[in-house]
């Protein structure tokens, strides 16, 4: 499981604790009924899709769900058109699981975490990154003494 990141909101303020629960029972909700291949499409049931997070408006009128597709098996466009075709399903299987008073409106959108971390992992790599991050490590401890 992964923390959501903090979207910061015009005032400044991150997402409230609601926003965080809902988005996270969704979340759980959704990847329940694709793990059970519930949704009548076989294209959709045959494509392993991981939900990676899940972002409430303050409202909780509208959920943008991060999706990837697992190993590569298809491209993220294509899992994400399947979902947007099949979206009025998946968001009553949705409303039967969370006690709102309207079901979100869903939005699928890429995941685009795992292409960070793979950037982030690159950039740890590169030998001038190392060694500025072995000068940063043996400066701070001549500083201690």
């Amino acid at each position: 499981m992964r923390v959501m990141a903090a979207k910061r909101t015009p005032t400044g303020q991150g997402p409230s604790q609601r926003q965080l629960r809902v988005g996270e029972l969704i979340r759980r909700t959704l990847s329940d009924v694709l793990n059970r291949g519930e949704i009548h499409d076989p294209e959709l049931n045959a494509m392993p899709i991981t939900v990676g997070e899940v972002s409430c408006s303050p409202d909780l009128k509208v959920a943008t769900v991060y999706v990837m597709p697992l190993l590569g098996t298809a491209p993220v466009e294509e899992a994400v058109k399947l979902l947007a075709k099949h979206r009025g399903e998946l968001r009553h299987r949705v409303a039967a699981g969370l006690t709102l008073k309207y079901a979100p409106d869903l939005r699928f959108r890429p995941d685009e975490t795992y292409d960070r971390l793979d950037e982030t992992r690159r950039l740890f790599a590169d030998p001038q990154v190392q060694r500025d991050i072995e000068g940063e490590n043996g400066g701070a401890g001549e500083e201690e003494e």
